[in-house]
């Protein structure tokens, strides 16, 4: 067994097991390690940079398109008030001439014309209004004959019959009903005939 001196002072030996000391520190790899993570930042922050290009153009798109719908739909409702207002144009154009004439039969003179030329003159007036509305879509309904029909008729009386298949049956007109391009303007106010059995 050696003396104290043989040893060095303050430090451990080798235990002569084949164990040395701990290693000394290797910062190689750590820094590795971080410059690795660096580059991958720097990738990263790439991507985000051009992120907020991406986002302005999507965001110009999204503006063009909304102005070009908005545009579109301005336009076709111009369109659509334009067409309503030709149709409506067309329709009073027709009606003018029924009211020249009876601009016409206003003024007459009652005492040098005939009562007789006033009713024929009232008369066209009626068939020219009528044309005109009617190719503008107007029904005129004057049942007539007809069975009842309370989706367009209103019954304002009832007479008896002593038919039974008169039943129903619209006997009279009091005021005749209008339907415009299948929608109901007026119901036709009728006497209905019933049988009593």
């Amino acid at each position: 067994m050696g003396s104290p001196d043989d040893y060095p002072p303050g430090g451990s030996s080798s235990q002569g097991d084949g164990q040395d000391a701990e290693p000394p520190f290797d910062g190689g790899a750590d820094a590795g390690d971080a410059s690795t993570a660096a580059g991958a930042a720097t990738i990263g922050g790439g991507d985000a940079s051009q992120a907020g290009p991406d986002a302005a153009v999507e965001r110009d798109r999204y503006l063009r398109l909304a102005a070009e719908y908005d545009n579109y739909r301005k336009r076709a409702a111009k369109e659509r008030s334009d067409a309503g207002a030709r149709a409506q144009a067309d329709l009073v154009r027709q009606l003018v001439e029924a009211l020249d004439d009876v601009a016409r039969f206003a003024h007459v003179d009652p005492a040098t014309t005939d009562a007789n030329t006033v009713v024929q003159g009232v008369d066209m007036v009626e068939k020219k209004l009528l044309k005109a509305l009617g190719n503008a879509g107007l029904e005129v309904i004057n049942p007539v004959g007809e069975t009842f029909d309370p989706a367009l008729h209103e019954a304002v009386a009832t007479e008896p019959t002593s038919a039974r298949e008169d039943d129903h049956v619209v006997s009279r007109v009091y005021q005749p009903g209008y339907v415009f391009k299948s929608q109901l303007l007026r119901p036709a106010r009728v006497v209905v005939k019933q049988w009593n059995g």
